[in-house]
């Protein structure tokens, strides 16, 4: 853990950003899962922090308020913080949803059994686009398209409950089992009161209503997730592989956007070095711009990826990308995290390199390090400060060999 976190420091300094991760803590448990993290791992991909993001209650509820959309959470409501939320960006987290993606699963409950409000709570959730896992008398648990998508079902349905005097509980969890559990941590913090439970952040929240709730718009707030991809240094790659080699890589990304992840390619010229796509999610997009970064480099091509909310956010952001660099651009995402902007960087093979003797093998850094320091001193206090340059030569070599 030290060694790690020295490694971060390090390459924190070089890079003028903070490391937050070098590779994953995140353990899979299916083939697709472990795919990303063997390559996360292989690759020694780094989750960079480019602005900080200021995670605070006040401010997750803004920012819930945005994505599920204003008129979908009533005036009359109470937000409560179960957990509060960890005032850093998880790692694991968030390479969990982009894995995963953005579909959540919602568990009803109602107060007192009712068979007629659970059929007409179905059939609401197949209106919008959900999947019925289970159901009982007073139970049913759901699969919606994403989080906001379940939150603003859950307030829906709270609505018909409270108007025929039915209170309904409601929570958000990525697994059914998670987000029974939800519940029944919220049902311990405000009793039987009709009210949505969900995570933001590391931090568990709710909105709870203790009176009618007023008309909802109804409709999900939408948002665009654009994704710009370029090639830095794409006229050297065209000298030393051809065009027709771009061209091919290019049109694999193109593909996989299109095919995997439902993107729609809105720029993008046949033997250009650039496209920009827009995706349904932005996990989804999340998604594309590291597996796009992984292919390329995989194929002596290195991309700089930007996510936004517009083409020119997304542009922008992947501008900022020839700043993130040791000493020559690498594959690097940039995209935004509640306030704040982040980065996925992955280093060069002789970074990576360096990264893994440092990592693997702390113990004969240390004792080089040791080695160097006492015959330097040595040597300077004898009068020979050329032992220092001997005792250098001679640790390279150990470190080369042994």
């Amino acid at each position: 853990m030290a060694g790690n976190y020295l490694l971060r420091t390090l390459f924190g300094f070089l890079l003028k950003h903070r490391v937050l991760s070098i590779g994953t803590k995140y353990y899979p448990t299916n083939e697709t899962e472990t795919e990303y993290v063997e390559m996360v791992n292989y690759t020694r991909t780094m989750l960079l922090e480019v602005e900080k993001a200021n995670i605070t209650t006040e401010n997750i509820f803004q920012n819930l308020l945005k994505e599920v959309g204003r008129g979908n959470i009533p005036e009359n409501r109470r937000f409560v913080e179960i957990k509060p939320a960890e005032n850093d960006v998880n790692e694991y987290a968030l390479l969990s949803n982009i894995i995963m993606g953005s579909d959540r699963y919602l568990y009803v409950e109602v107060f007192g059994g009712n068979q007629r409000i659970i059929d007409q709570f179905v059939q609401f959730i197949k209106k919008q686009n959900g999947t019925i896992v289970e159901r009982s008398n007073t139970e049913i648990v759901s699969r919606l398209l994403s989080k906001n998508d379940a939150i603003r079902v859950g307030i829906e349905l709270i609505k018909m409950g409270m108007e025929v005097g039915i209170d309904v509980r409601a929570a958000v969890g990525m697994t059914g089992a998670a987000s029974i559990e939800r519940s029944i941590n919220l049902n311990k913090q405000i009793g039987q009161t009709s009210g949505v439970g969900f995570t933001k952040l590391g931090g568990e929240f709710a909105i709870v209503f203790s009176s009618k709730i007023s008309k909802l718009a109804g409709a999900p707030a939408v948002y665009d997730n654009y994704l710009f991809i370029d090639a830095f240094d794409s006229t050297q790659f065209i000298e030393e592989q051809g065009r027709d080699r771009l061209v091919e890589i290019m049109n694999e990304i193109k593909d996989f956007i299109e095919k995997d992840c439902k993107g729609k390619i809105e720029g993008y010229r046949e033997g250009g070095d650039d496209l920009i796509a827009n995706l349904p999610t932005k996990d989804a997009a999340l998604r594309a711009g590291i597996d796009s970064s992984w292919h390329a480099l995989n194929n002596g091509a290195r991309l700089r990826v930007g996510i936004g909310k517009s083409r020119r956010e997304a542009g922008e952001r992947a501008q900022m990308a020839d700043d993130i660099k040791l000493w020559n651009n690498s594959p690097v995402m940039v995209f935004d995290l509640a306030d704040g902007i982040y980065a996925y960087y992955i280093p060069s093979e002789f970074n990576r390199a360096i990264i893994e003797f440092l990592q693997e093998k702390s113990g004969r850094v240390v004792l080089i390090f040791v080695f160097v320091f006492l015959v330097t001193l040595i040597g300077w206090n004898v009068g020979y400060w050329e032992f220092g340059l001997v005792a250098i030569a001679l640790a390279l070599l150990y470190a080369l060999t042994a």
